[in-house]
């Protein structure tokens, strides 16, 4: 059979602008170095402004808002002496920290790797793509660790099914990072920009709280509508490539089917952690029946209830519980020693974050005490009302932009503490919730990040594919990738506009 040659699959203006963005991309500082320039910038940024008397009044209130000078006395109080207080009193610090013990614990005592496994097992290859791309929203529970756990998987199951082997890698990893941001379970990301969101939205409303669960029912539909979208692309435009063939000598199905499906002895851990699993939910909504209940809230409310502001310890718990369970069935978990290790691997995963967010926290700081972000939040605000443009087009173009610059910067945290002191206080002065400001913020973060060559995981990728055709190359995972991502953010933005006009909470309180 004729091949296609991979760089014929593709446009050269897409090619070129791959390459423009990689240019790009190199030239740009580590995000840890590149939040201190932006800090230095705000510094320099705030005495000037603030020798020249810059100042905006907000016609809502009539309330004048001047720079504030860094470098005075009060400016490097906060520089210096409130460092320390930056740091730790950054919302989503706590709050990640929290959710990945027990979703470390989960993790490595080999439950959701069981939980995807066996979701794409015994599946005909008639449905296995759906059941694929549905693994990987689930997956998302794992992080980036997803990535690592499904594509191979995904490479068996498709090979074991007699399909082809690179389009389970391509299935796999369009799922994992053109819908990173939707899953049907609480992740360490609903954390993670929760908290980014909530110190942003304090800029204007300072007892404002986006709670972890903000965007869940958003993300849940979202999630199946992302595994129906590259579903229908896969089946309908991707399998009548005639390049999908393996390089490599077929292993024998029975063999790939064995590698794909679990033990009986971890299927017996995953069904009763499963029943575990529901069992922890079933409890915790009969404790939140009774109006007197004391995890109720302020007039018995249940979304200011400390169940939902306290969700990070919570979900923590919950998947803790969960690991601990599995790993005693499965045998993976001996010791209780073992399970304190699970959680010392995961923070230790955490380092690089932690990091990052030392920097990010001063940043934000600096931008939040000098009121630049104030003061672009209400003339950005005050613009956008002049043109009278409707709250959902103005949605739209911020996915735009944050598209755009989600294909350099590809840390999605990072993307969003540089962004969100900026869009969600303006959109709140136009009535926007911050709610639905992070939820389309998550559409643009996602749909892209399988096509930038910027993101580790695409090289990942790209070489779980070069096990199975070694001809494969940057342009062959493109020319599979373009058609997914475009028609993921297309629909997905449609979606996400259909649902705001509609009214319909993005998740419980919103």
């Amino acid at each position: 059979m004729k091949t296609v040659e991979p760089r014929r699959a593709l446009s050269p203006v897409a090619f070129r602008s791959f390459a423009a963005i990689e240019r790009i991309g190199n030239k740009l500082p580590d995000p840890f170095w590149l939040f201190w320039l932006l800090a230095l910038g705000v510094i320099a940024l705030s005495a000037v402004l603030s020798a020249t008397g810059f100042s905006v009044v907000q016609d809502s209130t009539g309330k004048t808002i001047a720079v504030r000078n860094l470098l005075s006395a009060d400016g490097l109080t906060v520089i210096v002496d409130d460092a320390m207080q930056n740091f730790a009193s950054f919302p989503p610090l706590p709050t990640i920290i929290a959710v990945m013990l027990g979703i470390s614990v989960a993790d490595r005592s080999g439950f959701i790797t069981t939980l995807l496994r066996r979701m794409v097992a015994r599946v005909s290859g008639r449905y296995l793509t759906f059941a694929l791309s549905l693994a990987a929203m689930v997956g998302h529970i794992a992080g980036d660790a997803a990535y690592v756990t499904l594509i191979p998987i995904g490479a068996l199951a498709f090979r074991a099914a007699g399909r082809s082997p690179v389009l389970g890698c391509v299935v796999a990893f369009v799922s994992i990072s053109a819908g990173y941001d939707a899953s049907p379970s609480l992740t360490t990301t609903d954390a993670l920009l929760s908290g980014i969101t909530t110190a942003a939205a304090q800029t204007v409303a300072p007892h404002h709280t986006v709670t972890p669960v903000a965007n869940y029912f958003f993300g849940l539909a979202s999630s199946v509508l992302i595994a129906l979208v590259i579903t229908v692309v896969v089946e309908t435009v991707l399998v009548k490539r005639p390049d999908l063939a393996a390089d490599l000598a077929d292993d024998t199905d029975a063999a790939l089917a064995q590698t794909v499906e679990p033990t009986a002895r971890e299927q017996r851990a995953l069904r009763i952690t499963s029943l575990v699993a529901a069992a922890f939910v079933a409890a915790l909504v009969a404790v939140m029946i009774p109006t007197g209940s004391p995890l109720r809230g302020p007039g018995a409310g249940v979304v200011n209830s400390p169940l939902f502001t306290g969700m990070a310890p919570v979900l923590g718990l919950f998947f803790a519980i969960l690991g601990v369970v599995y790993g005693r069935l499965a045998g993976t978990f001996t010791r209780a020693s073992d399970v304190v290790a699970a959680m010392t691997d995961g923070v230790r995963s955490l380092a690089p974050t932690l990091v990052l967010f030392f920097a990010i926290s001063q940043f934000l700081a600096y931008f939040k005490w000098t009121k630049i972000g104030e003061i672009l939040a209400v003339s950005g605000a005050e613009t956008l009302q002049g043109f009278r443009t409707q709250g959902w087009l103005v949605l739209v173009g911020i996915a735009v932009v944050v598209t755009i610059m989600n294909l350099v910067v590809t840390s999605g945290s990072a993307l969003w503490s540089l962004v969100a002191p900026v869009f969600v206080p303006m959109l709140m002065l136009l009535g926007i919730s911050p709610e639905a400001t992070q939820a389309v913020y998550r559409v643009a973060d996602s749909a892209t990040n399988c096509i930038t060559p910027m993101s580790p995981y695409f090289l990942m990728a790209l070489r779980f594919i070069q096990t199975h055709r070694k001809s494969a190359g940057i342009g062959t995972l493109a020319s599979f990738t373009l058609p997914l991502a475009g028609s993921v953010w297309l629909i997905w933005i449609s979606f996400f506009t259909a649902w705001y006009l509609l009214g319909i909470p993005f998740g419980p309180g919103t």
